[in-house]
């Protein structure tokens, strides 16, 4: 457990185990353990797993900076620089997909396999009771209460200041459009073998996911089978043995 010096952030990271790197970016509004906390012991019996709690997450303190996908990706690399690190394998999810497939994008040279699970590259590849709240209240895929609470709970367990939680919930908010920056020709650019998770039941449709998938080089998509957004890091057996062929 440290903390590194980097664009001006107190940037808590956490490395396990011994072996080729591995980071692990978690959810927004998730912390370390809340994330990864049923998959994390079984990687770093093989892998040195670096896993990072970005802006506002964890015990990470936010600050008056505005989040963005570029800031996160490049706090993550300073990590590395801080470890010594030059290439790493990098999986994210939902929040740490897109910073992962942002460092795929601009920093090539630091990701070696990229796993993004529950990610996107346009707004509208959201399924249509995401991105309306008036559907929120009926939908099979939005967070549960509990989901919520656990997210609030968790946070406030370990937070600098957890009176935040919400003001970073509201600064998160803008990553989900931000993302249509992104063009066609700059996935096409993507080097890095990457697999792509996603649930039947995601945030994301299958369909976008398929496109992603054919925009990527080379790249591979699985659908979990009766799986909500929340609900794929909970998938320890499957991210296993998904990761462990992919990884390797």
């Amino acid at each position: 457990m440290a903390y590194a010096q980097v664009n001006g952030l107190n940037v808590y990271y956490e490395v396990h185990g011994t072996g080729k790197p591995l980071v692990l970016l978690h959810g927004g509004l998730l912390t370390i353990e809340l994330a990864f906390g049923g998959l994390l012991p079984h990687l770093a019996k093989s892998r040195q797993v670096i896993a990072i709690e970005m802006q506002g997450h964890g015990r990470t303190a936010d600050t008056d900076r505005v989040p963005s996908l570029e800031l996160f990706a490049s706090d993550v690399a300073g990590v590395l620089d801080t470890l010594g690190i030059e290439r790493a394998d990098v999986f994210g999810y939902s929040l740490g997909g897109l910073v992962g497939l942002q460092m795929a994008l601009t920093q090539p040279d630091r990701v070696d396999r990229l796993v993004a699970a529950a990610a996107h590259y346009r707004s509208q590849g959201y399924h249509n009771d995401i991105l309306d709240p008036a559907l929120w209240s009926a939908s099979r895929r939005m967070p549960t209460a509990e989901d919520f609470q656990k997210m609030r709970d968790a946070f406030t367990a370990v937070a600098p200041d957890p009176s935040v939680f919400d003001q970073v919930e509201a600064k998160l908010q803008p990553l989900v459009s931000g993302v249509d920056a992104w063009t066609e020709a700059d996935f096409g650019g993507i080097t890095a073998p990457t697999l792509l998770i996603i649930g039947d039941n995601d945030f994301v449709t299958i369909p976008h996911a398929e496109l992603m998938r054919d925009l990527i080089p080379g790249s591979q998509l699985a659908v979990l089978p009766g799986t909500t957004h929340m609900q794929i890091p909970q998938r320890v057996d499957v991210l296993l043995a998904l990761l462990g062929d992919f990884l390797q």
